[in-house]
């Protein structure tokens, strides 16, 4: 089986008016398609540089990542840009719903992009809340839910647009442990089901969901499993 996903020596750096800050410094990854992978390091480590790049929301300063047998630095705008709409489905620590709108419409938001009518959105995205809980909550607005209830509704517009990759960034980040917990099981089902699921994170009992454990440090990495 080929890779889905294939970094060769990548690296990034920022620049800061003077300063060149190196949040990777010459990372080779490899993962193929329906494995479970938690990136995991300290604040400032580079793991969120790395999901960045991971789902084309950055591009790196130098080295080949090739997703899907595809070299990204290739890429045009466009292009970057189907795959985030597609390929990629992305979570995120603060959740990131509109609050004058209802659960089901949240769901719906990227399917938009794909011009899907109107009735089938709604339908997709009240199937999609049911299959994460939330059957209940599909006409409740954000702000009437829990942080555990917000980031099932996220997983669930993650996955509108049916994507062969999952990335979430501190996903369980806002949430106490149980809460916590119940979110990595939806991505263990998900995996189960044949997702790629890949989690980042700073908390050290998410790495126990992860068939593959990326550890990063000041930029480099090593991996388990």
């Amino acid at each position: 089986m080929s890779s889905l996903i294939q970094m060769i020596g990548v690296k990034k750096v920022y620049q800061l008016g003077e300063t060149e800050v190196h949040a990777l410094r010459g990372v080779d990854l490899e993962l193929k398609k329906g494995k479970f992978a938690c990136i995991l390091g300290p604040s400032g480590s580079g793991k969120s540089t790395l999901m960045h790049i991971i789902g084309c929301l950055d591009v790196p300063s130098s080295g080949t990542y090739y997703l899907e047998d595809k070299s990204v630095g290739e890429m045009n705008d466009d292009e970057l840009a189907d795959i985030r709409k597609d390929l990629v489905g992305f979570v995120f620590q603060d959740f990131y719903l509109l609050p004058d709108v209802p659960a089901w419409y949240n769901v719906s938001l990227p399917m938009i992009y794909n011009r899907v009518s109107p009735k089938e959105r709604k339908k997709r995205a009240i199937e999609l809340l049911g299959r994460v809980g939330l059957g209940d909550r599909i006409y409740h607005y954000s702000n009437q839910l829990s942080g555990g209830e917000r980031q099932r509704i996220a997983i669930a517009r993650a996955l509108a647009n049916k994507p062969e990759i999952l990335l979430a960034d501190e996903p369980t980040g806002n949430l106490d442990s149980k809460r916590g917990e119940e979110i990595m099981e939806i991505f263990q089902q998900l995996h189960e089901e044949g997702k790629t699921v890949i989690v980042v994170s700073h908390e050290h009992y998410v790495a126990e969901y992860g068939e593959i454990r990326i550890h990063i440090e000041d930029g480099l990495i090593g991996c388990e499993g």
